[in-house]
């Protein structure tokens, strides 16, 4: 198969953006990766650009789809983070939530990590097969049967996370997935919470199957995030990633390591 990525990352309402993307491969591993920085008054990017020197040149140094090297890169992150923090002023307190993924072009297959709230989604067929779980307070109230999904993504506390990249005190947590089989036709999406919480997930399934390349749906996203979200919303940042056959692609955009 062959892979085909369109990227995006907007300011959205607020004076900065603290959103991250990253992309590497060699020609048979493929790994992107979405860190959302938080923080303020500039700490937040610094976090989450750590996050994917990190993540993105430790997988760089051991390209692979070991589900737990890749809980070890996000670990050495976190690490990484703290490290920066000790320099006190505006970094002292950042973090970053963090999404990673892996796939192997070869073997057609895919593994994903994440820490907090920013999200991986993949689509087959135009439909919803696998999503990320959020570290947080809202999805917590999900998994106890208090609210649904819809009342999540509103709630007033859905921004408290329960995880992130940057805990001196306690490992994060993080989550991984098992080796997920990849077909052509595929789609993934990774985000920050800017992107997937003013659209919702029916809203990301809609417009993918109104799109015909990956440029299309991730223009419609921008345009769906600028009518929906409200004033002084987040950034937002998406890398979408299209599996073709060999030789199908009319347009691929450069995979580069960061």
């Amino acid at each position: 198969m062959e892979i085909e990525i369109v990227t995006l990352s907007k300011q959205g309402g607020r004076n900065y953006n603290e959103d991250v993307f990253g992309q590497w491969n060699d020609g048979r591993f493929v790994a992107c990766l979405v860190a959302d920085g938080a923080g303020g008054h500039g700490g937040g990017d610094v976090a989450a650009a750590t996050v994917r020197s990190s993540a993105l040149g430790g997988f760089a140094g051991a390209p692979g789809l070991d589900g737990e090297g890749l809980r070890r890169l996000l670990e050495e992150a976190n690490r990484d983070v703290v490290a920066r923090q000790a320099e006190g002023g505006k970094l002292a307190a950042m973090r970053s939530t963090v999404v990673l993924a892996a796939i192997d072009l070869h073997d057609n297959q895919l593994v994903w990590a994440h820490s907090g709230d920013s999200r991986a989604y993949l689509f087959r067929g135009g439909a919803l097969v696998a999503r990320t779980t959020d570290h947080s307070l809202v999805q917590q109230m999900v998994a106890g049967g208090m609210i649904d999904e819809e009342g999540a993504r509103l709630h007033p506390k859905r921004n408290l996370l329960l995880s992130a990249l940057g805990s001196a005190d306690e490992a994060p947590e993080i989550a991984v997935s098992e080796r997920m089989p990849l077909a052509v036709g595929d789609v993934l999406l990774l985000c920050s919470d800017g992107l997937w919480e003013p659209l919702g997930d029916e809203c990301l399934r809609e417009t993918l199957q109104a799109s015909h390349n990956p440029s299309q749906w991730v223009e419609q996203l921008d345009a769906e995030v600028r009518a929906r979200a409200k004033p002084g919303h987040d950034n937002y940042t998406a890398i979408a990633l299209w599996l073709h056959a060999d030789d199908d692609v009319t347009q691929r955009m450069p995979v580069t390591p960061p």
